[in-house]
């Protein structure tokens, strides 16, 4: 049975303004418990959350009460939508120096309008290694999304660009 696209719709607007409000959550209520799904700071690493938490939420309400496998497609576009936002924030603002809000707005719509498009583009059925791969790619990014805010590696994904100009932040 496939989706309602009423219910996609809402499903992608809501996750939208919840990763909207979860970009502020940290800062209203700082605590370790918030941020494990909230950025703790501008890394383009701790904007993933802003993606990850709010469409895994929906994924996993969209596909309440269906066979396990469906779920899968929607763990694949959830890694994808990740990495294609490290990927062209990376671009953006450490390769060319941008810092517009409104690129990064635009890019995050994108990616969570991607990530609802993606599942139904996925051919099944959804069994074997390629999509058993994507259940444990999903669950090491959640897992990294949280170690990795309490313990950051070295490196330009995960330092915090808030404050200077990008290229200042960048240690030559």
């Amino acid at each position: 049975m496939e989706l309602n696209k009423r219910r996609l719709l809402l499903a992608f607007l809501l996750v939208c303004a919840a990763g909207a409000l979860l970009h502020f959550l940290y800062q209203w209520l700082p605590s370790p418990l918030t941020a494990l799904i909230a950025p703790v700071n501008e890394s383009l690493w701790e904007h993933g959350k802003l993606l990850f938490w709010p469409y895994l939420a929906a994924a996993l309400l969209l596909n309440r009460g269906k066979p396990r496998e469906s779920l899968r497609p929607w763990l694949l576009s959830a890694v994808l939508m990740v990495a294609l936002m490290l990927s062209v924030g990376y671009l953006y603002h450490i390769v060319l120096g941008g810092e517009a809000m409104a690129f990064d707005l635009g890019l995050y719509t994108v990616l969570m309008a991607l990530g609802f498009l993606l599942p139904r583009l996925f051919p099944g059925p959804w069994e074997g290694f390629g999509w058993e791969l994507a259940v444990w790619l999903a669950a090491a990014l959640g897992v990294s999304l949280v170690l990795f805010t309490f313990w950051p590696p070295a490196g330009v994904r995960f330092l915090d660009l808030s404050g200077a100009p990008t290229w200042a932040t960048i240690p030559c």
